[in-house]
């Protein structure tokens, strides 16, 4: 440690809030490097994935609404990101376009560019023209007359630039996605609509967003209006942040010979999660939201809901019964198989040779950790970022989300497993954080160090190496309690560029 960091280095990461011992943990996986995870098999229905019959949907959706007035609930939304990936091809496109010299098509024939001639061929259905329209004449008065060329090409500016609208250097959340009877809805705004599932009479419905500091005004313009719903913020705590490093996996250093730190990834946010105190909260990306799958939705979301209360409950009865001291070999036989065949926690083959005492012990720490209940949607060519069976370096099998940066993609067996897969992870998740007997789970806990990242970036025109945590519903909760449930293609409905907005489910609302 002396010969890496000075004692301004030291002074300067307890300023900054973060911890040495990480950061020295950072620093070995820079130099060891990170091993990639062992996929056993992918999780598939039946082996890892519950499917419910429309019966069985019917019942769990009932038992949710029966019981969901037992719990507080809430919702985690992660809203820090900008827009920027949102817009990728467009920002490309006023980079390399002439107006001058250059047509679209000639462009687009040149370039291969499909995206962008979706893009202008449904302009008029984006929810954001008619305000981009009036920028764009307000900014340019000699629009009119320009060249058809030229007017896409001066709107796709007005779109993107700062004395425009900006929208790729603002967050997905204040954007407008869609447009209903005339008016613009953000996804904060159907984030909120969509948490009426839980809602409870005369309470608050509690909604979490983690966003960047500087937008939390344009936030709260929108919020602010939702009187009867209890929404709160945070932002990515700087002490999450993580050292750069050079390609010789020293520390890269800025100006006055700092130490430079970047934020850590989503992974980061397992804190803010730590922080909310509900009993059960469910977590969705901003910019999955829809216009016309609200009912299907809802009732998915009730659907992971009644699993996790079901699934809780069991563990949390078994946990009592056995922490009470007095349970028998029959007792402990069922909540062995309870352990392996719900939980999908395989008990090591000595098990059966433990003492009744040690066979507690070991019961009590598979069952005494944080839930989560995830749905997974059939795979529509996705790479990587699905359900998979694991192994660690002791040899067990658990159920993770992986994704594709997490595996050796060159080794043959491992990308046979990949290309098998049969779902994959949209982000639709209900957690259980409290223990049976009421107690918030400490959930940096649970997290797998060993599922980081590391990824090539640039600072300052050199390459550096980044460090990024293990991802919130990755590493982050590798040591949950994990149950995968099939849920619809239609409970999935992202907006990855812009262009999906013009897909269906942005563009019509049937209720």
């Amino acid at each position: 440690m002396e010969k890496t960091f000075t004692e301004a280095d030291i002074k300067y990461i307890n300023e900054r809030g973060n911890s040495l011992e990480k950061i020295q943990q950072q620093l070995h996986f820079f130099i060891e490097g990170i091993p990639k995870i062992n996929l056993v098999k992918s999780a598939t229905i039946g082996d890892g994935i519950w499917r419910f019959s429309e019966e069985e949907v019917f019942q769990l959706v009932s038992y949710f609404d029966k019981f969901k007035n037992r719990y507080s609930i809430e919702k985690f939304v992660p809203a820090s990101g900008a827009a920027t990936r949102m817009f990728k091809f467009l920002i490309e496109f006023l980079e390399d376009f002439d107006p001058k010299k250059d047509t679209i098509n000639a462009y687009v024939n040149k370039r291969n560019a499909k995206d962008l001639s979706i893009f202008i061929f449904g302009l008029k259905n984006f929810p954001f023209y008619k305000e981009l329209k009036e920028a764009t004449i307000a900014l340019y008065p000699n629009y009119f007359s320009l060249s058809n060329d030229a007017k896409y090409y001066t709107l796709i500016k007005t779109l993107l630039s700062k004395e425009g609208l900006d929208f790729a250097n603002k967050p997905k959340g204040i954007l407008p996605f869609h447009l209903r009877e005339e008016q613009i809805i953000t996804p904060i705004e159907e984030h909120v609509f969509e948490a009426n599932f839980f809602k409870k009479e005369h309470q608050k419905t509690k909604i979490h967003f983690t966003i960047s500091q500087e937008f939390q005004t344009a936030f709260e313009s929108i919020t602010n209006k939702f009187t009867d719903f209890d929404i709160s913020f945070s932002y990515q705590n700087q002490a999450t942040d993580t050292l750069a490093v050079n390609e010789d996996n020293t520390p890269f250093r800025i100006e006055e010979n700092k130490l430079f730190f970047r934020p850590g990834g989503h992974g980061a946010l397992i804190n803010n999660l730590n922080a909310l105190q509900s009993d059960i909260i469910y977590i969705k990306n901003i910019d999955n939201v829809s216009q016309n799958h609200r009912k299907v939705i809802e009732n998915y979301k009730k659907l992971l809901g009644g699993v996790l209360f079901w699934i809780q409950y069991k563990i949390f009865n078994y946990l009592e019964l056995l922490s009470n001291g007095d349970v028998t070999e029959t007792q402990i036989t069922e909540i062995k198989d309870f352990a392996e065949n719900k939980t999908a926690f395989p008990l090591p083959e000595e098990f059966k040779y433990f003492q009744t005492e040690y066979k507690v012990e070991y019961l009590i720490k598979v069952l005494n950790r944080p839930i989560r209940v995830c749905g997974m949607v059939r795979n529509e060519g996705e790479p990587g970022g699905g359900p998979f069976w694991v192994q660690d370096e002791k040899g067990r099998r658990t159920l993770q989300i992986v994704e594709s940066s997490q595996i050796d993609l060159n080794n043959k067996e491992q990308k046979k497993i990949v290309k098998k897969a049969t779902h994959f992870n949209p982000v639709d998740i209900v957690c259980g954080v409290k223990n049976f007997k009421g107690e918030k789970f400490n959930l940096n806990q649970f997290v797998e160090p060993k599922t980081a990242f590391i990824t090539e970036k640039t600072k300052n025109g050199k390459t550096i190496k980044a460090f990024e945590l293990p991802g919130l519903w990755n590493g982050a909760m590798a040591k949950w309690t994990t149950i995968f449930v099939e849920v619809p293609l239609e409970t999935f409905n992202p907006v990855k560029t812009v262009n999906d907005l013009l897909k269906p489910a942005h563009q019509v609302d049937n209720g």
